[in-house]
C-alpha cells in the first residue's frame, strides 16, 4: 500500500492552523508561521505544506 503525497495548500496569511483535516482521524490543531525567507511551512504532524501567495498582508 502506498501513502498519498502530503497536501500542498496555497494560503494568503503568514499564520495558519493545521489539524490534519480528517476530523477525528486528524491531529491536534497547531498554529504555524510562514517565514519570509522560505515562503512556506510544513506541518510537523501530517507534513502538509502551506505556501504563501502574495505578501501575507491579510494577516490581522
Amino acid at each position: 500500500m502506498t501513502r498519498p503525497a502530503p497536501e500542498t495548500k496555497i494560503v494568503h496569511t503568514r499564520k495558519v492552523a493545521c489539524d490534519g483535516g480528517d476530523g477525528g482521524l486528524g491531529h491536534p490543531r497547531v498554529w504555524l508561521a510562514i517565514p519570509e525567507e522560505t515562503g512556506f511551512v510544513e506541518c510537523g504532524y501530517c507534513d502538509a505544506k502551506y505556501v504563501l501567495e502574495g505578501d501575507g498582508a491579510d494577516d490581522h
